[in-house]
């Protein structure tokens, strides 16, 4: 009890008065930026402190930091802090920072919302996203981001007509695996290639492998192709080798070449080259054993060398 009492009355000292070390002599220091680093590295420490004090009892000396002349550091993690409490009068200091803060702080604000992760607080970010430019736009994605909030993120990549917007929704879906709301996108006219990458991040080989077998938009299908590499394992890999050997478009082999690159599976590679009686195409496929770095390809090349 003595302790919290004892970082409570810094805390006031510091924030209350803005004069920092109370009874410190400038006259006694010959450099006053270590005075002044000295001070800054003591508010950080207070306020790092405060995260053990009561919410109620923490959110007063929070807002004092917010609204004093402090260093945008120091309001950075006062932000944190105001995300950790689970007080209504915290979440709309937060969300009044949001919508009103100046610069990187304003930013920082949205984030803090994804960190804290209340609901009521999140679902007023999509308002931030509508009426912000491209910085907001990131901050608000980021936050849903970090809050793993995939359907607010997939209602902005669904109801949006900017395509740069829509394939920045498209990639946090991705990252955030949101493989059930990146398929309902599909339907969406103009699928970008962007939404096909975002099917590779999230893991998607199934969605991938139907757009792979479509003929109906070869550059689309050739981009689905080459993503499969990034999903690898043995299905795809095995799907790869497959779409290489039946199909009579260069195209398409390149694509499933570059995705075995991808994949790294040398050993399909390697059992397209032996399987091949066309010198051309085992001279490119050699090439590309050698490329991966495959130990195969030196004993390929010993063969070659040898007529065997």
């Amino acid at each position: 009890m003595y302790y919290r009492s004892r970082i409570i009355f810094i805390l006031l000292a510091l924030f209350a008065t803005g004069t920092g070390v109370a009874q410190t002599s400038v006259s006694d220091v010959t450099d006053v930026t270590d005075v002044t680093r000295e001070k800054e590295e003591l508010k950080l420490a207070a306020l790092e402190a405060l995260m053990m004090a009561p919410s109620e009892r923490a959110l007063p000396i929070v807002k004092k930091v917010l609204q004093g002349n402090n260093s945008d550091e120091l309001k950075e993690g006062a932000l944190f802090i105001l995300s950790q409490i689970d007080m209504p009068e915290a979440q709309s200091l937060l969300l009044e920072f949001a919508r009103s803060g100046s610069g990187e702080l304003r930013l920082e604000a949205v984030r803090m919302i994804g960190i804290g992760g209340y609901d009521d607080t999140l679902s007023e970010l999509s308002a931030l996203y509508s009426s912000g430019g491209a910085d907001m736009r990131e901050a608000v994605l980021e936050a849903y981001l970090i809050a793993g909030d995939s359907d607010a993120v997939y209602e902005l990549a669904a109801n949006t007509d900017n395509e740069e917007a829509f394939e920045e929704a498209v990639n946090i879906l991705g990252a955030m695996g949101a493989r059930e709301e990146l398929r309902r996108l599909r339907s969406r006219a103009g699928m970008s290639e962007a939404l096909i990458d975002a099917y590779a991040i999230s893991g998607d080989s199934e969605t991938l492998r139907e757009i792979a077998m479509d003929s109906s938009n070869l550059e689309r299908q050739l981009h689905a192709i080459e993503a499969m590499g990034i999903v690898g394992g043995s299905e795809v890999n095995a799907t790869l080798v497959d779409i290489y050997r039946n199909s009579d478009s260069g195209d398409i082999k390149e694509s499933a070449l570059d995705g075995l690159l991808i994949s790294g599976y040398d050993e399909g590679v390697l059992q397209l080259y032996r399987g091949s009686q066309d010198m051309r195409e085992k001279r490119k496929l050699l090439e590309m054993l050698v490329i991966m770095g495959s130990d195969a390809a030196f004993d390929v090349i010993d063969e070659a060398l040898s007529d065997k």
